[in-house]
């Protein structure tokens, strides 16, 4: 990172008095060398400060003044000429010939030593460049998470307060669409826009007639070209610098590229579900893909689903579980049928706080939760069958319901004896509520559910106790059972189970 020959001069232990050259003061120095060779040029590359005694120096006459264009010429800086040993003074040929030039000639006294000056610059340059990387360190996650909060025009604004410059945003056709810290002269504008179109390379950098510098990256993923960001600053940006300014052209791709990504799934999604709704066959290719998303490293998923005894109760599960599900990370796949809400979450991911009923208030005793085993993303549908299993042997407003703890309804033998059980105990109930329009089946889990509870049991129905009374009495003439027997209430329990 380089340093200023007037930060040199201003050192006052060193002692350096500038003699020619002032217009170059502001020239920044990459690298400090000693030399006493009569023909140094072919050994500099560009960016130095040169010390010498001038050993080396042609003999009085024009040689001396071109001796200074030829370093000038290789890029040199400055020159520090010590005064003491080969020449009391500065000659004047050279005093003469850095005022022409414009390079700054500095009187270098005995007492200060040429390893002093190496040793000062040297430390400032390690110390410019570190501040350097700090700053980058602390810009680069400062362009995310503004990104992230107010999109590209925010990044433009970090990354023109980051490097000190204006910063431009061209779409592809040349036009502005995003600037900082303000708005661009015109003059400069143009200028831009000449190099821009004029380079077809992808990134590029060019120095405008007043010594100012225009960096420029394309913005784009593979041909897909979305514009060109702009750096205009004072002198050619730092290593440390072109690494802010590739950093905010990947966040601006990425903003780019998101609607696209976005339209060209939502434009899948729309295909095959107009598809669906037009009875035609389709490739559910896309929504799995799209349910990929949920599935953890293993490519497993597994499902939580909410059975509800209302609306209010579909309307506060939805709500809650999206709301966890986002703020635990994951991505919502979530969907509602009737009164029944599924949730779909990587298999080793942990339901954690999901998995009860705690934050759905005043609901929860009309909430029953159940959630399956891992299962792959193309098992979905038997996820699903296994956490409405799970849902149906869960208690209201308790915790969900595990499938993998195999419970009695989860054995397939279990399962057949209860569903001819259900069918042949609860067909009288079924077909009254059928012919009537009322819920006595209902009501009777609600019953059993809280253990013969009436105070219980109508707050999860929702109804009167009074009326839950009447409702069992009616249920109980029509099944021609005794709900005074243990026996009974648990055979009824679980023949309602295996209707669920």
């Amino acid at each position: 990172m380089p340093v200023s020959v007037g930060w040199v001069l201003a050192q006052p232990d060193l002692a350096l008095r500038l003699r020619g050259g002032a217009a170059g003061v502001r020239r920044e120095i990459g690298l400090v060398v000693t030399t006493e060779l009569e023909e140094p040029f072919q050994w500099l590359s560009g960016g130095e400060l040169v010390l010498t005694t001038g050993m080396g120096l042609p003999a009085p006459g024009p040689g001396r003044g071109e001796y200074l264009r030829r370093l000038a010429e290789c890029g040199v800086v400055a020159i520090g000429f010590g005064t003491g040993l080969s020449y009391d003074e500065v000659p004047p040929e050279l005093i003469g010939a850095a005022d022409e030039i414009g390079i700054p000639l500095l009187e270098v006294p005995l007492a200060t030593a040429f390893a002093a000056i190496v040793e000062r610059v040297s430390a400032r340059i390690a110390e410019v460049q570190y501040e350097a990387v700090l700053r980058a360190s602390r810009a680069q996650p400062r362009m995310t998470r503004a990104l992230i909060k107010s999109g590209s025009r925010a990044i433009v604004r970090e990354l023109a307060g980051s490097l000190g410059a204006t910063v431009l945003v061209l779409d592809p056709g040349g036009n502005v669409t995003d600037s900082g810290p303000g708005e661009v002269d015109a003059e400069v504008l143009q200028e831009v826009r000449a190099v821009v179109t004029a380079d077809a390379a992808r990134a590029g950098v060019q120095t405008r007639t007043s010594g100012a510098s225009i960096t420029f990256q394309r913005i784009g993923v593979d041909r897909r070209l979305h514009g060109v960001l702009v750096v205009v600053s004072a002198a050619p940006l730092g290593a440390v610098d072109q690494i802010l300014l590739g950093h905010a052209n990947s966040l601006l791709a990425l903003d780019f590229e998101k609607p696209i990504r976005l339209r060209s799934t939502e434009h899948r999604l729309n295909a095959q579900a107009l598809g669906l709704l037009l009875g035609e066959p389709g490739d559910p290719s896309a929504a799995w893909e799209q349910l990929g998303q949920a599935a953890d490293g293993r490519g497993r998923i597994e499902v939580l689903l909410a059975e509800c005894d209302s609306d209010e109760a579909v309307a506060a599960v939805s709500t809650a579980l999206g709301e966890a599900v986002i703020a635990a990370g994951y991505p919502l796949f979530l969907h509602t049928s009737g009164r029944r809400v599924v949730v779909v979450l990587p298999a080793d991911g942990g339901f954690g706080g999901l998995a009860d009923t705690e934050s759905l208030g005043g609901v929860r005793g009309f909430v029953r939760l159940g959630r399956s085993g891992p299962h792959p993303v193309r098992g979905l549908t038997d996820a699903v069958a296994a956490a409405r299993l799970a849902a149906s042997t869960a208690e209201r407003g308790g915790p969900a319901a595990d499938f993998a703890a195999q419970s009695l309804l989860s054995f397939a033998a279990t399962r057949e004896v209860l569903d001819a059980v259900a069918r042949s105990t609860l067909a009288p109930l079924i077909e009254h509520d059928r012919r009537h329009g009322a819920d006595l089946l209902g009501s009777l889990r609600g019953f059993l559910e809280a253990n013969g509870q009436w105070e219980s049991a109508a707050a999860t129905t929702g109804v009167h106790r009074h009326t839950l009374r009447k409702r069992i009495a009616t249920a109980t003439e029509i099944l021609d059972c005794d709900l005074d027997s243990a026996r009974v209430r648990a055979e009824l329990l679980l023949a309602i189970l295996a209707l669920s």
